[in-house]
């Protein structure tokens, strides 16, 4: 199972993935699901995964072979966002013809998010079948993979004028969240954030089990948690009698 999510909000993008895939509990790899395309003082693009390992794969091998071999239609190419999201989405289809007589679940689905010069930052949830829809300020983030243990955080707290700082907190509570409730979800993640107009691909980082900061927010929501829960009015007697 995979988690991630992605964020567009009004100072940049954010991006988080986990990295674990299983085939049962006693067979476990790590896979890097966050992948970066671009041009520095271009463009970026940023493609996150969920679902058939293989399928996935293939479409992010693919895309970089387009990019290394200039062929047609490749994504440094792209004129808008949207063409990307539907150079993805074909990449994707095509793959998945290959193996539509097979009796086996080969899909997978795509977050793709960026900007190229000249143009506003977009982010698009693209769905098994290739389609997909774009982030709106009212809907600032999307989420592929085990995403309902993180989803109430990210309700609840997040807006489009959220700072990056405090998003990025929002998404490391989110697979917290998730990693407590769901063991197929795991470190290390992978995250990156860039800043709106800058044009700058960043480094990203990856966080291990041992990062302080990612422990230190963990164990301070708990115990927050907890105290809140504590704080809270007892209810009614005829609640529970």
């Amino acid at each position: 199972m995979t988690y991630c999510v992605a964020m567009r909000l009004k100072e940049g993008l954010v991006f988080v993935s986990d990295s674990r895939t299983n085939a049962g509990v006693d067979h476990i790899a790590v896979f890097r699901k966050l992948h970066v395309f671009g041009v520095e003082g271009e463009s970026i693009f940023v493609l996150q995964s969920a679902g058939n390992l293989a399928t996935s794969q293939a479409v992010v091998t693919l895309l970089r072979q387009r990019i290394q071999h200039q062929s047609e239609g490749h994504l440094h190419s792209v004129k808008t966002m949207y063409d990307a999201a539907e150079l993805v989405g074909a990449t994707l289809r095509e793959v998945l013809e290959k193996y539509k007589d097979q009796n086996t679940d080969f899909s997978c689905s795509f977050l793709l998010g960026g900007q190229i010069l000249g143009q506003e930052p977009k982010l698009y949830n693209i769905y098994p079948q290739g389609n997909f829809i774009a982030a709106t300020q009212d809907t600032p983030y999307f989420q592929i993979g085990e995403s309902k243990y993180g989803k109430p955080i990210l309700d609840r707290a997040l807006h489009y004028d959220t700072s990056l700082e405090k998003a990025l907190r929002c998404a490391l509570i989110s697979f917290d969240s998730t990693i407590r409730s769901n063991l197929s979800v795991g470190t290390p993640l992978d995250l990156l954030v860039y800043l709106n107009h800058s044009f700058v691909i960043p480094q990203g980082r990856r966080l291990f089990d041992d990062d302080p900061y990612f422990n230190t927010i963990r164990s301070q929501w708990s115990e927050g948690l907890q105290q809140v829960l504590a704080q809270l009015p007892p209810p009614p007697e005829d609640y529970w009698q």
